[in-house]
């Protein structure tokens, strides 16, 4: 029986991971654009992907023995789900895998803007070189004078939530689900027009629904206040990008700190590079070696689809 499932992965994986699944069937690490790729899809029953493949009709359409797709990854956007579930595919993710390494990355973030260390004492220094460096350390802005706006309050916002009520920023949330008081982790519930015009930090954690495309564009931000910090490390499309360097063009004193771009990657006439106050980061909150294994492991769920179907 071992090894007569074939089963292709489009992206890496954690090589333990890997190395689990190979011993149970046929793998084949192969990208979408590579030449034996349609082969390979033909023969497959187990589909592998991560954020850069996705799974249309079509690639459906040529793939007569797939029985399972699975995410290495948290939501199902590169994924048409209906269409797998017309043919009989099931899909599976890792919904919870990177969670806390995003909660990190973004604590770092506000980290890194708000309360930046100084540059370190070097040799040689003296009485007035120990001045200025206590002078230029002095933050503008403590955290607890803050507002931490957090748009979306799901698994990610609110672990944000937890961390950020800890440091002392006072929390408020907007989601399109009413969540009970006793699990918004200390984020009080506010209308969007609200959050957005008195967050001094906007952080967003929405899922990739297709009404989130733009969600935040010209109208959004033009509510904004002119010194607020952004931070999106959700979707790169809930940005109107363009819209997004108009404002910060205008507020000089505004900042926006992007883990995720509508198109990845970064296109080099990407307008939001023009722009002093804004920080593109390479699509990294999932990036410790922890996350990555986690969400690897996806391959026990599609082993386990693969061993079910007939």
């Amino acid at each position: 029986m071992a090894h007569e499932q074939r089963i292709i992965v489009t992206e890496p994986l954690s090589r333990e991971a890997t190395d689990w699944l190979s011993d149970r069937a046929s793998v084949q690490q192969i990208a979408v654009e590579d030449s034996g790729f349609n082969d390979a899809l033909e023969r497959a029953s187990g589909l592998i992907v991560r954020t850069y493949t996705t799974v249309d009709r079509d690639m459906l359409d040529r793939a007569p023995n797939l029985r399972v797709v699975g995410r290495a990854g948290t939501g199902l956007d590169n994924i048409d789900v209906d269409a797998c579930r017309e043919r009989g595919i099931e899909v599976v993710h890792t919904p919870n895998a990177n969670r806390q390494a995003v909660v990190e990355y973004v604590t770092s973030i506000l980290a890194t803007v708000l309360r930046p260390l100084p540059p370190p004492i070097d040799r040689g220094h003296t009485p007035a070189d120990w001045a200025a460096a206590r002078r230029s350390a002095t933050a503008q802005r403590q955290m607890s004078e803050c507002r931490l706006g957090i748009l979306g309050l799901g698994a990610i916002g609110k672990r944000v939530a937890e961390v950020a009520t800890a440091v002392g920023l006072g929390v408020q949330y907007h989601d399109i689900e009413e969540i009970p008081s006793a699990h918004r982790c200390g984020g009080v519930p506010v209308a969007l027009d609200v959050l957005l015009h008195s967050s001094d930090v906007l952080t967003i954690h929405v899922d990739g629904r297709a009404d989130n495309r733009h969600f935040l564009s010209t109208d959004q931000f033009n509510q904004l206040l002119p010194n607020v910090m952004l931070i999106n490390t959700s979707r790169g499309f809930v940005i109107d990008s363009r819209a997004l360097t108009a404002m910060l063009r205008t507020h000089p004193d505004s900042m926006a700190v992007l883990d995720v771009h509508e198109h990845e990657p970064i296109a080099a006439d990407d307008p939001l590079l023009s722009v002093p106050n804004a920080t593109l980061l390479p699509h990294a909150a999932s990036r410790t070696a922890a996350a990555q294994l986690a969400m690897s492991w996806v391959v026990q769920d599609v082993w386990m689809a693969v061993e079910r179907s007939p």
